[in-house]
């Protein structure tokens, strides 16, 4: 169980610039879970005088502080779980197992559309990630182009996914791949038996199917019966060879992302982080305690990519790699709070609108509980 101690860097003037002249936003519809999902509501544990919490997120350095408790979060007893995402996801959207996790941006913005939503995000991002390079083929598809994708049969994961999402929107957006051409076929990568985490229902312009239940996307896209993967992960049948079955879409992906950053100024958000809501309306405060001790965290991870007594990554060139990114795309070239994300998040959830899976437009604003978008000032 992570200590309570003080954090070892400043408050106050880094979080000023992270939250400073953030309007307040009405927050989602208030309720419990539906009945299908309802969880009890749980005893509050407290150990010396602190709500006790657990959070279930991946061990990433820019939430590690969190784990080892080098940064406490405010009135909170923390237990920090390092689950896998899909773990976590799974977890916590089926069962509401966890007070916070890590969640997918897709499957949180399908939650708020339940009669009772039961989740209240905080506008923290963990996991961000282009996925140009997360485009695979079948060599013999006659796939060289994205055009080519056109009226083919695409594999994903999840169609509600949010790595698929962002693709089928960049496609749609910069190559001009219309998102209802293709077949869309859903099922495990690696696994057989995979399914939404969250129910579908598509307009009938989108062709989405599930793969047969003992067959996985890994060896439908080297077999063929599948022209074309989006994904998070690589499969397993990628090898990274260009004379191998599956190939990158764009081998060059680092310059087309590169490319596509200059273009947009959009590093696309993948997973943000939820709050119970059953807790957070009971404990409102916690929005903000948790919001501040996630960037204060962050901040370390930041000074520590700067560390030159000793690289604390394993890559030779670390330095050389920060200083570049920070030229392309800034010093807090990973933002967190609601103004630096405005465009990133309008573009997704038009992405979700477009692509039948919300069932309106909805507005960056309506995300997040409100406590976490304004902070005080002296």
């Amino acid at each position: 169980m992570a200590k309570s101690q003080k954090p070892s860097v400043s408050r106050r003037g880094f979080l000023a610039s992270a939250v400073a002249g953030v309007a307040i936003a009405r927050p989602a519809q208030q309720g419990t879970p539906p009945a299908s999902t309802t969880v009890p509501s749980r005893p509050d544990v407290t150990t010396n005088g602190k709500l006790g919490i657990t959070i279930s997120c991946w061990d990433y350095d820019r939430t590690r502080a969190l784990r080892d408790g080098r940064v406490a979060i405010d009135g909170v007893e923390l237990t920090y779980l390092p689950l896998t995402i899909e773990e976590t996801f799974f977890r916590m959207l089926r069962y509401q197992e966890f007070d916070v996790s890590e969640m997918s941006l897709s499957s949180y913005t399908l939650s708020l559309f339940q009669d009772n939503p039961p989740f209240i995000a905080i506008p923290v991002f963990p996991s961000r990630f282009f996925r140009h390079s997360c485009i695979f083929v079948n060599a013999n598809s006659g796939i060289r182009q994205p055009k080519d994708l056109a009226g083919k049969r695409i594999g994903n994961p999840e169609y509600q996914m949010t790595a698929p999402v962002w693709i089928r929107g960049i496609l749609s957006d910069e190559y001009g791949v219309s998102v209802t051409s293709p077949t869309y076929l859903s099922g495990g990568e690696e696994e057989p038996g995979r399914s939404e985490k969250i129910e579908l229902s598509l307009p009938s312009q989108f062709r989405v199917q599930s793969i047969p239940d003992a067959k996985t996307l890994s060896q439908m896209i080297d077999t063929g019966e599948i022209d074309a993967l989006y994904t998070a992960r690589a499969p397993s049948t990628f090898t990274g060879n260009a004379s191998g079955k599956v190939r990158q879409l764009f081998p060059d992906y680092q310059s087309v992302e590169r490319a596509y950053y200059q273009k947009t100024k959009i590093f696309p958000i993948m997973h943000t982080v939820v709050i119970r809501r059953e807790l957070y309306q009971r404990h409102r405060w916690i929005a903000q305690s948790l919001y501040k001790a996630f960037v204060l965290a962050q901040r370390a991870a930041y000074e520590d990519l700067h560390q030159t007594a000793a690289l604390k990554t394993m890559l030779p060139f670390l330095l050389q790699h920060v200083e570049e990114t920070e030229n392309l795309m800034g010093k807090d070239y990973w933002p967190y709070g609601l103004d630096a994300n405005l465009k990133t998040l309008t573009t997704f959830l038009r992405y979700s609108f477009e692509q039948g899976l919300s069932k309106r437009l909805l507005t960056p604003r309506e995300l997040f509980a409100p406590e976490s978008l304004e902070s005080f000032k002296i």
